[in-house]
């Protein structure tokens, strides 16, 4: 077998596998970075769904509060409801 034409055949090949592995290498980190900006979006969205809830939840608990107690001006209460802002 003749390996003398191996030699330039590899000679060729070595650039063009490091240029691919270098675009390889620049794309897969463009991709991190990408991934690190949505996770960052997504955490964003996540905390501020928290905080809305939250106000939900406790706007729920005075409503509640408002339905199961008989003693209070009920009207009042719900007007107050109203005029509060949502945040």
């Amino acid at each position: 077998m003749n390996f003398g034409v191996f030699i330039p055949i590899v000679g060729m090949m070595i650039p063009i596998v490091a240029i691919c592995a270098g675009v390889a290498g620049k794309w897969i980190k463009m991709k991190e970075r990408q991934i690190e900006a949505q996770t960052a979006l997504g955490a964003e969205k996540a905390a501020q769904y928290a905080a809305q809830m939250e106000r939900m939840e406790q706007r729920l608990r005075v409503l509640e509060r408002i339905a199961t107690d008989r003693g209070q001006d009920l009207a009042t209460q719900i007007d107050s409801l109203r005029d509060a802002p949502l945040n």
